[in-house]
């Protein structure tokens, strides 16, 4: 940040203390944060360049003079034996690239020809950092990390974490000096499951909700009353083996610490060279969401402790260590209004119109707000100061309110009580929840289900996308499912916006969707509750389509519940869906029977894992062949796991599958087994 004197830079920095300590003691001490993650990295690094620039400035109380935060006074503290110190920070590539340079200059100096420094790599675990302390490998202090000097004496609320040993599994005390004390550092969080479980319960009780897992973690620890942190399943992730002299690498003091009985991260590996950590960091991104807790990045620690000694230490950090951050999943915004959307079901969801925010790499003006009920329950209110979460490719949706930043002039919403496009009266059903808009003609309707049953995994209409379809519809060239398969190329060539080119492709894909496979179609009608796996599984039950309309019952079909049941029964038996589906038939649309494809046991009965980059294929192109040869696909490794198909940069997966002896096939070697 450039500053034009030195008055200027000094109110700057006293702002910034102000703000990154208040956040800080909201963060750590209240549980209740008020900025994201990626906002306090922004400001710390903007705070500390202003610090080397104007140093006759930097305040006493400034952030940068410590790490974590102030202990708070509802319990003991005590001093930490060795300074709990925090990570420096890389936000991308580039400063992954300059953290390696940095590593290699100062181990090896010019020298040309040096092996590849070796790096330890771990989750960064997105949780609570904690030191456990063990006497001749008991229990008998636990500590949060604090102001990195001095922690809170949390021992008994510890010893309620079932991942947490009380003693530890083949300890010897001779292999440590002083009497046999050892010190282990981890992560205390929640998994993602149990975090939902935990707001669930807060929900149903009318208490106020967590904002992330690592927000519960922190509360959760602080309990003053033991049994109620007894009563949160949270779980304990080592990283962290101090006082043992026997490891001459970190890899092998994790693997000390899982002797022991401690979880440590399941990634935990060495590699060597530049290379090598910049793939890892791009693989941990692609996978992160697949994680059952979360993570916000990588940690990379130069894995000889010798070479730790020689590079030492920052003020705040060690030089052989960086933590590798992946782009933020959540961040603070405002939320300026709510509209409505209309889904092709005609289900009404209301959508936060937001002040634009980056989260996960992406810009997200607006995020789902799910129903009524979920509003009224979080108390939102209009020009809330709102957290929106993104994960995977998973649309962004508003996860809480810091009820802390009202000003007073934030308003209530009501649900409309008429469709927001046509103007019919919204209809509740006793069976859901959701508001609907029960006019069959309503535009958004038929657009959504026009959309749904175009997409690629349904009847895969090439051209047929958000702009064509509302086009098409405005010039009324369609008007439902069936009008599809009348379009011909004297109406769209005399729209202003198509050529003969683009006509005649719209055209062709059109004839290609009518003898889509039966599994597609079944999908493609946008039946509530049926998605692409109960297609398979409705198409393998039935084999035709005349069977399927003909079934009155689909009692004891596996993975067919009671709810999807009821939703196909009451599709069937709708006349307006069998007139449509009759339409549909007379101009031509057949399905073909499902037939599975059998080549041996390779596939038939099989659990499978894809990870990695497929070049010749789709992810879900490929996902679609292994169930259509009778395979099952998981997104993750275990002892049940058959296959893995192993593409480029395939990362963890991968390394547990060979840990577990599971087979390993290339994309090519996928590719030979498939029919030809």
């Amino acid at each position: 940040m450039s500053l034009s004197n030195n008055s200027s830079a000094q109110e700057r920095i006293s702002d910034l203390v102000k703000q990154l300590n208040a956040a800080s003691h909201r963060y750590y001490v209240l549980n209740q944060p008020s900025i994201s993650d990626a906002e306090y990295d922004l400001l710390f690094r903007e705070l500390e360049e202003l610090e080397r620039s104007y140093p006759r400035w930097t305040l006493h109380d400034s952030p940068t003079h410590r790490v974590g935060a102030a202990v708070s006074d509802g319990f003991e503290t005590r001093k930490h034996r060795e300074p709990m110190l925090s990570l420096n920070n890389s936000m991308d590539e580039q400063e992954l690239t300059e953290f390696y340079a940095q590593v290699e200059r100062l181990l090896i100096g010019d020298a040309e020809t040096s092996s590849p420094i070796e790096f330890c790599v771990e989750h960064k675990f997105d949780g609570v950092a904690c030191a456990l302390t063990y006497e001749n490998g008991v229990l008998v202090s636990a500590l949060t990390r604090g102001d990195g000097e001095n922690g809170e004496l949390i021992t008994d609320n510890v010893r309620t974490i079932k991942s947490v040993p009380l003693r530890l599994n083949d300890f010897a005390s001779k292999s440590t000096p002083n009497s046999g004390i050892i010190e282990v550092r981890g992560e205390v969080l929640f998994l993602r499951s149990s975090f939902d479980a935990l707001n669930a319960e807060r929900l149903a009780q009318g208490v106020e909700t967590f904002v992330n897992p690592r927000n519960a973690a922190a509360g959760s620890l602080r309990q003053l009353d033991s049994s109620e942190t007894a009563r949160r399943p949270l779980t304990f992730f080592a990283y962290s083996l101090i006082s043992l002299t026997e490891s001459t690498s970190h890899f092998a003091a994790l693997q000390k610490l899982s002797s022991y009985g401690f979880l440590i991260s399941p990634i935990a590996k060495v590699i060597s060279g530049l290379d090598a950590l910049i793939a890892f960091y791009r693989s941990g991104l692609l996978e992160r969401h697949a994680l059952p807790y979360d993570i916000d990045g990588l940690v990379f620690k130069v894995n000889d402790l010798a070479q730790q000694i020689k590079l030492g230490f920052r003020q705040r950090s060690p030089r052989w260590a960086i933590a590798a951050k992946f782009p933020p999943q959540e961040a603070f915004t405002f939320l300026r209004a709510i509209t409505v959307q209309v889904g092709r079901t005609g289900a009404l969801t209301p959508v936060a119109e937001l002040e634009p925010v980056l989260v996960g790499g992406v810009m997200v003006s607006r995020a789902t707000l799910h129903n009524e009920e979920l509003i009224r329950s979080k108390g939102i209110l209009i020009g809330d100061k709102v957290v929106v979460r993104r994960q995977g490719d998973v649309i962004p949706a508003v996860s809480s309110v810091v009820v802390g930043a009202r000003t007073g002039i934030e308003t209530s919403w009501v649900f409309p009580t008429h469709c927001p496009v046509c103007g019919e009266l919204i209809v509740r059903s006793e069976t859901y929840t959701v508001q609907r808009c029960g006019n069959p003609a309503c535009q958004a309707k038929v657009a959504g289900r026009i959309l749904h049953y175009a997409a690629r995994a349904a009847c895969d209409i090439d051209g047929l996308g958000d702009k064509s379809v509302e086009t098409l519809l405005a010039n009324k060239i369609i008007s439902d499912l069936p009008s599809i398969y009348e379009i011909n190329s004297v109406k769209l060539e005399a729209l202003p916006s198509w050529g003969a080119l683009s006509a005649n492709n719209l055209l062709v894909a059109i004839e290609a969707s009518k003898t889509r496979s039966l599994q597609k179609f079944i999908f493609a009608l946008g039946i509530r509750h049926v998605g692409e796996r109960n297609g398979e599984v409705l198409a393998r039950e039935f084999k035709s389509l005349d069977a399927f309309l003909s079934a009155r019952s689909f009692d004891g079909i596996n993975d067919i519940g009671p709810e999807t049941s009821a939703a196909l029964l009451e599709f069937l038996a709708d006349p307006i869906e069998q007139r449509m589906i009759a339409k549909l038939i007379a101009l031509g649309v057949s399905p073909q029977p499902y037939e599975p494809i059998s080549i041996g046991e390779t596939f038939i009965g099989k659990t499978i894992v894809l990870t990695g980059t497929l070049f010749t294929m789709s992810r879900a192109d490929a996902e679609a062949k292994i169930k259509a040869l009778g395979g099952k696909v998981s997104s993750s490794v275990s002892k049940k796991t058959s296959l893995i198909i192993a593409g480029a940069e395939a990362g963890s997966k991968l390394d547990k599958a060979r840990e577990l002896g599971v087979t390993v096939l290339s994309e090519q070697q996928f590719l030979e087994l498939l029919p030809k």
